[in-house]
């Protein structure tokens, strides 16, 4: 797996359409095809090509065909996400495994495109996947963000601010922490203000993000 812990990510990248495929012609076509329609790809003959060169926090998506020398292609699915790289991935194959397509599905891949497929049916699947990886993006910022003002909280705070996010009153929290109701509105206003949240619903939603 690549190592990419020094970059700086941002949610506004330019999307990469990342072809991984060891038939070279269909690479090029690809690269050509993606080109004429002004979308950014870049191609790769296998896997260790792709730890090489590539880089799998890079938005945009992973066309990956599942019958590559070496580590295929839902091997390379795995190890992605076992590195914890949650990659859109739009898988190509030759053949029409059914079990294959379905382990890949179940594993997150957002479409299995049987070869030869029709450059519409490839742009569609390839567009959904980049926008499904701009979603996962903003919402891993925002879980990163949320837990960088979380990791301020007192002790207390997070107690308070646990309780009050599953629905208790001040004064309930009071009873349940041995604490008084003013004390509970203290460290309920400090907790609000180092999480950013602009009302209680925003707290309940930045509270979910940490779990």
């Amino acid at each position: 797996m690549p190592e990419h812990a020094n970059t700086v990510e941002t949610i506004t990248d330019i999307p990469v359409v990342n072809i991984i495929d060891d038939d070279e012609q269909l690479r090029l076509s690809l690269l050509e095809l993606f080109e004429a329609v002004g979308m950014q790809a870049v191609a790769f003959v296998d896997t260790i090509d792709f730890d090489h060169r590539g880089d799998p926090q890079t938005v945009g998506c992973l066309l990956l065909d599942v019958n590559l020398p070496g580590v295929s292609g839902i091997e390379f699915q795995r190890r992605l996400s076992e590195a914890g790289f949650d990659v859109p991935i739009v898988f190509m194959t030759g053949d029409g495994d059914v079990t294959t397509s379905v382990s890949a599905m179940k594993a997150g891949a957002i479409d299995f495109l049987l070869k030869p497929f029709q450059p519409d049916d490839l742009i569609s699947a390839v567009t959904t996947a980049i926008e499904e990886g701009k979603k996962q993006r903003e919402i891993a910022f925002r879980r990163r963000h949320v837990r960088e003002c979380a990791a301020s909280l007192t002790p207390r705070e997070r107690q308070v601010m646990k309780l009050v996010t599953d629905g208790l009153m001040n004064k309930q929290v009071a009873y349940e922490l041995g604490i008084s109701e003013i004390m509970v509105k203290l460290h309920r206003g400090s907790a609000m203000r180092k999480m950013q949240a602009r009302s209680l619903s925003d707290l309940v939603r930045k509270s979910e993000l940490l779990q």
